[in-house]
């Protein structure tokens, strides 16, 4: 296992904190190093990352990330990326660029499978095509309709990078970052300035490969049950296909500052004079490169007890100020060489940002001089080594983590191992937390570190307008200086790139795509153990799943039980449960309470339509996790909660509802595709409705409202959250649902069921809801230069039936026909179709889009593309691909979880049986029956678009009436 003629093994130690023997490697020929993860995880992961600090803002590392992914000298189709996607069983399959890295990590639970996407992402770093118009493509090209059309930028980075800009938030941190490093790599735009983009070369990108993307410069990782003589014969076969070289790739610390500094900008956004509180203000530091393990952990436990819940001592100061509506910042980040710590507020009156500035030193200097609450710091150890023990890594594979892990050191030649062993480094913090080590630390990170600089911003209405004009002259400057044959060259250009995205790759070429085959896929699905039954007159599921001695629970409350007038309060009364206090404890308390009992309480809310009816599957959750010890404490805390929640406290509240508003309004921005999702189906299921009320737009617009009834009808607040009380928490429509080893359910359940027992018991009646949303076509304007496009219809109520063979036809369409024509010739960064075959919603969504009106006749072409000709190669992959999709990695707390969400949903294992069979037996036949649905689809399907206010302007001037305006920012 350690004995290999290719390679030098360099250390050989078992790990116990990760269940791990970690063989470090070097390669004799490149000097390439290896870490190597030998342990029991089935979900198996591979990641090559490459130092790339880039020397300017033009997105160099980012455009390239995209660009190796489109071919390559094994496999040189279009997209092989793509062909991955359609026909792969993997759990994670992306490529990150980082401010000092680029990172191509995969995972997948099949061992072929996982083979496969090893060996076409080592051919696609080390020998990529990237041609000249794979450059112009993914990062930045000219395009002209006309002759005497104006010249316009396109490209995938480009338009993403727009979109990111035009988020406030993005601008803070980016300008905050290149405030505290103006001398090194971090302070430039990783990702790409639009204004910087299209200063890049071919020339430059070309190099930008040759120098960085060697085997001397790579860092490669293996984690999971895999062979581990097999990983390293994988890479040898690349890297003895190279020289060693000597590659300048350190990243420089950058030079300390004697004084704080200040910076003073704006970003794109809406003013009301009325009430200034458009300013955002941060204060950051640079702080020292970790000397140690222990070092880098008390970086983020500082963190965490400064701001790492709603009761930390700094952050409740910064938000009981009433200077801002909600935080930004978040503490210590731990990814740059050189960390950065942030915080600040936003919704802050620019005017007050001194006041803000001061109360944020004069908070640490307090917290240094008088001490941290022993119990806060007790809360965060415990919170920490809770989860350090769990090693919990939800949807997102446990072995990438554990790379990204080993980097923080491993990146700047140092050790690798040392980020992923725990248990003497924070032994020594126990040790050292009783004699005042985190008040030494905020003093010498933050109060005597000259390094910091204060960033503010406000809002600029005029900034967007002003950028675009900007944009536009630059390139009438450059169109100005063409002649005919430049203008005729920039025209042929984009119609040679066109031709070369509309082209089908040579299908024995698409064939050398090592891909599964049907039979490789296992028919039966994967079933979890459940046990239905009772417990003090709740419904009651348990399952019996290996957990390592934690104790996961999840109590359910059918929000049926409310009226539909109180639906919209839901998101800020589970805030309420666990940021307001109870009976016998201010929230302060029960914070700190909840972090030293437990591994966590946390709130949401679940919404589905049911199968075989109209109803939906609308639920409040209560869940939490612990060791066996402290379940009956877990169990009080949440009897606590659900019975004596303080829900009186108004200026708590409100402070609550104004971090509500500014938190939705920093994801419109990046989560544009989802909002217009919910906003597209909120008229077509009861389930979809509820989303908008307690999520969408219409829920913002009630917080908004909700703000100032707080001030001026504040008993009429106070009575809603009670009648939610009172009405919600009911063992006759309440489900619990555990998830444990036997032993430990076996001893918790006495106590679980006298803790059902103190819950009311009461005989009220479920309600009907009526959904008030009509159909109607929307542009829901915001200050940004992309837009999100959203086109949808329910297929059930247009009279469509469509079997689970369904998501393989849609696999095929969002890798093919949406892929092409919306993000690889629109420009945008993303496009898709989703369905849900319950409910029976399908809404078509685009991501970052430069366009609109070319977008929707993108979908609505969808349909012409499905009935083209469709190959067994391409069926087979994309059944592959959906099959990989159902059979997603999960841990045991998911697994329950899962399983109890079917039983409300009544998705049986039966249900499920049948639906797999439908997916492995897809046919042509199924991509006809959705052509059919699509073609209905395009003619009465309604739109939603979350824009610019000239994009929405301008396609109702090219399609009168097409949709009804109203500004969200």
């Amino acid at each position: 296992m350690s004995n290999h003629p290719a390679f030098e093994l360099l250390r050989d130690e078992q790990i116990t904190e990760v269940n791990s023997q970690a063989l470090l490697f070097r390669h004799k020929k490149t000097g390439a190093e290896v870490l190597s993860l030998v342990n029991d995880d089935e979900n198996k992961v591979f990641g090559i990352t490459f130092k790339t600090p880039p020397e300017d803002s033009t997105g160099i590392a980012h455009i390239l990330e995209h660009s190796v992914l489109c071919g390559s000298r094994k496999y040189p189709i279009k997209k092989p990326f793509v062909e991955l996607i359609k026909g792969s069983l993997n759990t994670f399959l992306n490529a990150m660029t980082f401010p000092d890295k680029t990172a191509y990590p995969v995972a997948s639970q099949n061992l072929q499978d996982f083979y496969n996407l090893v060996d076409v992402y080592l051919d696609a770093v080390f020998f990529p095509l990237i041609s000249e118009d794979t450059f112009r493509q993914e990062g930045w090209h000219y395009e002209a309709e006309a002759p005497d059309a104006p010249l316009i930028y396109k490209g995938v980075v480009f338009n993403e990078m727009k979109g990111v800009f035009s988020s406030p938030d993005a601008v803070m941190r980016d300008i905050s970052q290149r405030s505290l490093y103006p001398d090194v790599t971090y302070g430039k735009s990783s990702g790409g300035d639009p204004k910087a983009i299209p200063d890049l070369s071919y020339q430059q990108f070309k190099s930008f490969h040759e120098k960085y993307y060697h085997p001397s410069n790579a860092r490669a990782f293996f984690s999971g049950d895999d062979d581990a003589n097999e990983r390293l014969d994988i890479l040898d076969a690349y890297f003895s296909q190279f020289e060693r070289a000597q590659v300048d790739a350190e990243v420089q610390l950058q030079p300390r500052f004697n004084s704080p500094r200040q910076v003073i900008a704006t970003y794109s956004g809406s003013k009301d004079e009325a009430k200034p509180r458009d300013g955002m203000i941060s204060v950051n530091w640079m702080i020292e490169p970790p000397a140690d393990r222990m070092e880098a952990l008390s970086n983020g436990l500082l963190s965490y007890i400064l701001m790492g819940n709603s009761a930390a001592p700094f952050r409740k100061a910064l938000t009981d100020s009433g200077l801002g509506e909600s935080l930004i910042g978040g503490g210590i980040s731990g990814g740059l060489r050189q960390p950065m710590a942030s915080f600040g507020l936003k919704g802050i009156d620019p005017a007050d940002a001194g006041k803000v500035e001061e109360l944020i030193l004069k908070t640490l200097k307090k917290l240094s001089e008088n001490g941290v609450d022993k119990q806060t710091i007790e809360a965060a150890i415990n919170t920490f080594e809770f989860s350090l023990r769990e090693n919990n890594t939800g949807s997102f594979p446990r072995g990438i983590a554990m790379m990204f892990a080993t980097l923080s050191t491993w990146l700047h030649d140092d050790d690798p191992l040392a980020p992923l062993a725990f248990e003497d480094a924070l032994g020594t913090i126990k040790a050292k937390a009783e004699k005042g080590y985190f008040e030494q630390l905020i003093k010498t990170r933050f109060l005597e570190n000259p390094h910091r600089t204060t960033v503010i911003l406000s809002a600029d209405e005029q900034q967007d307008a002003r950028e675009a004009q900007a944009e536009a002259d630059r390139l009438k400057a450059v169109q100005d200086k063409m002649g005919p044959a430049d203008i005729e060259a920039v025209i042929a250009g984009s119609q040679r790139l066109k031709d070369l995205q509309d082209a089908v790759d040579d299908p024995d070429l698409v064939a050398r795509i090592p891909t599964l085959t049907r039979a490789d896929l296992p028919r039966e699905i994967r079933t979890v153990p459940i046990e239905r039954d009772t417990l003090a007159g709740a419904r009651l599921f348990y399952h019996d799943l290996p957990t390592l001695g934690v104790f996961y629970l999840d109590l359910g409350f059918d929000l049926h039980a409310l009226d539909q007038d109180l639906l919209p309060y839901l998101p800020l009364f589970g805030r309420a449960l666990l940021q307001m206090g109870t009976a016998k404890e201010d929230f302060v308390s029960l914070t700190q309470r909840i972090g030293r009992s437990t591994g966590g309480v946390g709130q949401h809310r679940g919404l589905s339509s049911r199968q075989h009816g109209q109803d939906s599957a609308a639920w409040f959750f209560l869940s939490g996790k612990a060791v066996p010890a402290k379940i009956p404490e877990m169990l009080d805390i949440m009897q606590d909660m659900i019975l004596t929640a303080r829900l009186d406290n108004r200026e708590r509240f409100k402070q609550m509802a104004l971090e509500e508003k500014a938190g939705y309004e920093a994801r419109i921005v990046p989560a544009g595709n989802s909002i217009v999702d919910t906003r597209l189906k909120s008229s077509l299921a009861e389930a979809s409705f509820v989303a908008e009320l307690t999520g969408g737009v219409s829920y913002l617009d009630f917080v908004r409202d909700l703000i100032q009834r707080i001030d001026s009808d504040w008993a009429s607040v106070e009575a809603a959250l009670e009648r939610i009380r009172t009405s919600l928490f009911n063992r006759a429509h309440m489900v619990a649902n555990v998830t444990a080893d036997a032993g430990i359910w076996l001893d918790a359940r006495a106590g679980m069921g006298a803790f059902i027992a103190t819950i009311p018991r009461t005989d009220g009646e479920l309600q009907q809801w009526t959904n008030t949303r009509e159909r109607s076509s929307e542009g829901l304007i915001i200050p940004a230069q992309v837009n999100y496009v959203g086109k949808g219809a329910n297929l059930k109520a247009l009279g469509f039936d469509l079997s689970a063979a369904s998501s393989v036809v849609l696999k095929f369409l969002n890798t093919t026909w949406l892929w092409d024509k919306v993000r690889v010739q629109g420009g945008a960064y993303g496009g898709s179709s989703r369905f849900d075959m319950i409910s029976g919603n399908f809404s078509f969504l685009s991501y970052r889009d430069p366009n609109l009106i070319k977008t929707l006749d993108a979908y609505d072409g969808s349909a012409k593309a499905l009935r083209a000709p469709v190959s067994d190669a391409d069926l087979t992959r994309s059944i592959i691909g959906v099959v990989g999709d159902m059979d997603g990695y999960e841990f045991p707390d998911a697994k329950g979880y899962s399983s109890m969400w079917r039983e409300l949903t009544g998705t049986t294992d039966a249900l499920r049986q049948q639906r797999r069979e439908e997916v492995l037996n897809a046919s042509r036949a199924d991509f006809v029956a959705m052509a059919e649905a699509l073609e209905a689809i395009a003619e009465q399907g309604h739109v939603v678009v979350l824009g610019g206010e000239a994009a929405i302007s301008k396609a109702n001037a090219l399609r009168p009436g097409l949709l009804s305006v109203s500004k969200v920012m």
